[in-house]
């Protein structure tokens, strides 16, 4: 911490440099020349050297002082902008933004809004990390994250935008289907051939059905194709390779291009929830708070 005795009677020395007399920065200061004068030699004192050259006709630095003006006009100038800073950010999000998202949902879907976001506001610094795993958002210096799944948006010291639940349906190739027929009920679904999902603790994701279906919620698989990654598990239901159970905002262009098609439509069920999580502050900078307000509704699960 600096001590506030440093800082006094910079100005006035600035000022005096720069007006070329005692009088002229008195003028400009709204003092009394004695005052300026008198403040200026309590600096000379406290550094123990002399900054001005004083004749009756002029003013003028000495080495030292042209070093320590240089100094103080520097530090001065950092101050200003320090403050025009600060006042900006009430007005116009200012600054550097962390964002971790989810891979697949990060690339697709939230990262075309955050480049939307940033555009409008030139004045921020967007830096986005890719991962599917459950960080420690304050250890990792991360100011907002999208999460599927989990319960990290519950604990107390995370705040919490809920998006909605992702949406589950069969779906096989066009292609695929022609070679193998088309799945008319479960016991035809189970016949299929299994793409499945690989989560990263190692785990089989199961796949989930309507809770109103015969009281099954959920059916464990070995699948002939395990897959650790989302779009891998799309590029493999889409080469042709079996019947996959996937997130319609992961596959919304394939099935509109009919690339992809719904099998059994009954079965499709609600997935995981998807959430905008921060860590909780007093109050909320704007440059957070205008990112949360922008991306809810672009983002938002229907």
């Amino acid at each position: 911490m600096i001590p506030s005795e440093r800082l006094k009677g910079i100005e006035a020395f600035v000022t005096a440099a720069e007006a070329g007399s005692f009088t002229s920065a008195a003028e400009r200061l709204n003092l009394t020349n004695s005052a300026v004068g008198k403040s200026v030699a309590r600096l000379e004192g406290r550094l123990g050297t002399r900054l001005f050259n004083r004749t009756t006709r002029k003013l003028s630095l000495t080495d030292a002082g042209e070093a320590f003006y240089e100094t103080c006009v520097r530090v001065l100038g950092e101050l200003q902008d320090a403050e025009a800073m600060l006042a900006a950010q009430k007005k116009e999000p200012i600054g550097r933004v962390r964002v971790d998202v989810p891979v697949s949902f990060g690339r697709r879907i939230a990262l075309p809004s955050l480049l939307d976001f940033f555009e409008r506001h030139p004045n921020l610094r967007l830096h986005v990390s890719f991962s599917d795993r459950f960080i420690d958002l304050a250890d990792e210096g991360v100011d907002l994250a999208i999460r599927i799944g989990g319960n990290n948006g519950q604990h107390p010291s995370l705040g919490q935008r809920h998006l909605g639940r992702e949406r589950l349906i069969f779906c096989a190739s066009p292609e695929y289907l022609h070679r193998n027929g088309v799945p008319e009920s479960v016991n035809d679904l189970f016949k299929h051939r299994h793409l499945v999902y690989k989560k990263q603790n190692g785990s089989i994701s199961p796949w989930l059905f309507p809770r109103n279906f015969d009281e099954i919620n959920r059916r464990s698989l070995g699948g002939e194709m395990i897959i650790g990654h989302g779009e891998a598990l799309v590029a493999a239901a889409l080469g042709g390779y079996g019947i996959a159970q996937l997130a319609t905002w992961l596959i919304e262009s394939d099935l509109k291009n009919n690339n992809l098609v719904e099998v059994l439509p009954d079965l499709s069920t609600d997935g995981l929830e998807l959430n905008i999580i921060w860590p909780k502050r007093h109050k909320l900078p704007l440059k957070i708070d205008a990112l949360i307000t922008f991306l809810t509704p672009s983002l938002r699960i229907r």
